[in-house]
């Protein structure tokens, strides 16, 4: 039996111009041919395993298994309902009931995917009847025309009973059937060699792009800036152009090198993945993999196409957490004389500090991502104070959380002396002001890169060599009050 294919006028994605306007109340009707499946095909419903494993690269590497029958000797096999974004030459299949006994001995990608106006093109040489709805005695008829197309190059050409026509008025247009080179989704299509048994399970599996993923956090600080809670969620987009439903998720994070040209099927051999079971895991797993890391999603989940799904995983509480303040001179206040007696301004940064360790409740590497944070405020709200990036952090690693700049802590410098001791040897004193207005204590972290070879003559403070050409001092400030720090300091160049 012939099968016959509709279109509804609203699906048909042609130009205006190339039909009159047509009845627009004309029911749709279903593409019933493109959703049946092709003999030698296989669809979703023989599926019996999904793994996707998606790389911080707009990449994911789709392992699928089916159960499904091959006749013997030599077939074509449709395998059908993948991702659109497949690269082909990264595909590979074989057989995990009798690896040996079945072979592919040719492969193609059909991408050239059904569309009203592709379809019509297809039928250029071809009859099709066009309809038209008429109005008769307050009813509506029907009124079939058969026409060949002749042509199709910015409008239709027909040929109806033996005269040449365009612009012929049609509601809707019927195909006989639906070409055998046109496909309603993204399909592979194997030949294959089967000297074994007829029921097999088949693996493919490929890579894919248009999937991603990268991970968010929260940090909640508590009112005295001692303890935060932290969550860890792993925000997957999935632009594919299929759905993966009740798949094993595993995310790889870490800087992975990719050939910039099409990836041969040798590359996707090389690609490790785990194929067994993951165990149980609430909320996510992780291990080492390679020199990246591998986490794992404890319970199967569908991704569905265009979606943007969320997974939780990590999170702590009560952990230490340590509020710094901030000031980074500048190297070039220490090649010349910085107008005496005008002060100049500096930002007070602001950070918060953590280590990620089990001590604290944390312990798991952290994939690259952005960490958003939190704070009460006098009335119980939570408000939002700041956020940064931070890099793929592993375990026992401390981060250092820029929230933003100081409001009420102020920072002044005046330069009160520089001498010139010999022709390459320069002493600078600089006086720096540290006001805090706000109502607790706080101890400000000041950085000066000297520079040069260079020796501390004196200091008001205590300080330290943090690096060939850096000295630190850390200033304690009370609550509404200021501290002035001066040191002088000797600079051969």
């Amino acid at each position: 039996m012939t099968a016959r294919l509709w279109l509804a006028p609203l699906v048909l994605a042609v130009p205006v111009a190339l039909l009159p306007p047509f009845n627009r109340s004309a029911p749709p009707v279903a593409l019933a041919a493109a959703a049946q499946s092709t003999p030698g095909s296989t669809t979703l419903e023989d599926q019996t395993e999904l793994a996707v494993t998606i790389y911080n690269v707009d990449l994911a590497l789709v392992r699928d298994v089916r159960s499904f029958q091959i006749p013997r000797g030599t077939s074509d096999l449709h395998f059908m309902d993948i991702a659109a974004t497949v690269n082909p030459a990264t595909v590979h299949f074989r057989s995990l009931t009798e690896p040996s006994r079945v072979g592919v001995l040719e492969q193609n990608y059909e991408y050239d995917l059904l569309d009203p106006e592709k379809l019509l093109r297809k039928y250029v040489g071809r009859d099709v009847t066009l309809v038209r709805a008429r109005q008769s005695g307050g009813a509506t008829r029907e009124e079939e025309v058969k026409a060949r197309l002749l042509s199709y190059n910015n409008g239709p050409v027909w040929e109806i009973n033996g005269e040449i026509v365009t612009g012929m008025s049609a509601d809707h247009i019927r195909f006989p059937e639906l070409p055998g080179n046109l496909y309603s989704r993204p399909t592979l299509i194997w030949t294959l060699d089967n000297t074994g048994g007829t029921r097999h399970r088949i693996e493919a599996s490929y890579l894919a792009s248009k999937l991603s993923w990268n991970a968010d956090y929260v940090l909640t600080v508590a009112r005295d800036d001692r303890t935060a809670d932290v969550d860890g969620w792993v925000t997957v987009v999935n632009g594919s152009g299929t759905s993966f439903r009740n798949a094993r998720l595993q995310l790889v994070a870490g800087d992975l090198n990719r050939v910039r040209q099409v990836m041969g099927r040798s590359e996707m051999r090389e690609m490790a993945y785990d194929r067994t079971p993951a165990a149980a895991a609430a909320p996510m797993a992780q291990e080492a993999f390679s020199d990246y890391h591998l986490y794992t999603v404890g319970r199967k989940t569908s991704i569905n196409n265009s979606e943007t799904k969320q997974v939780s995983m990590l999170g702590a509480t009560a952990f230490p957490v340590q509020k710094r303040y901030v000031v980074n001179g500048q190297s070039y206040y220490y090649r010349n004389a910085q107008t005496p007696g005008a002060p100049l301004k500096d930002v007070v940064q602001v950070f918060y500090q953590f280590k990620n360790d089990e001590q604290a409740g944390l312990g798991m590497p952290m994939p690259s991502g952005v960490i958003r944070v939190y704070q009460s405020d006098s009335k119980g709200g939570v408000q939002f104070v700041g956020e940064d990036h931070i890099g793929h952090t592993p375990k026992d690693e401390t981060l250092n959380l820029k929230i933003g700049n100081a409001f009420d802590v102020v920072c002044e410098r005046k330069q009160t002396d520089f001498e010139k001791i010999a022709s390459n040897v320069y002493e600078f004193e600089y006086e720096i002001t540290l006001r805090n207005h706000k109502a607790t204590p706080i101890a400000v972290e000041v950085n000066e890169p000297v520079g040069g070879t260079w020796r501390m003559v004196r200091a008001s403070h205590e300080w330290t060599k943090t690096a060939a050409s850096a000295s630190q001092f850390m200033v304690p400030v009370g609550p509404d009050q200021e501290a002035l720090l001066r040191y002088r300091v000797r600079v051969s160049y």
